[in-house]
């Protein structure tokens, strides 16, 4: 399993998650969340998800990401 890191940026509401070490990546958006993939192996590497609170006090949901 990799090692998940996380990382908020409050004033512009993202939250950052990525796994394993910082790499290079295509973004894929759905919505107000990135998939990150890897430029080598198309393997997801990260997520971003913009409005992180936001969102989650107006409404709650289920983010659903086909690794």
């Amino acid at each position: 399993m990799k090692k998940m890191t996380f990382d908020y940026d409050e004033k512009a509401d993202v939250l950052y998650v990525s796994f394993g070490k910082p790499q290079k990546a295509i973004s894929e958006e759905k919505g107000n969340v990135a998939i990150r993939r890897s430029e080598k192996t198309g393997e997801v590497v990260g997520v971003t998800i913009l409005d992180f609170l936001k969102d989650a006090r107006l409404r709650p949901k289920k983010i659903e990401i086909t690794a």
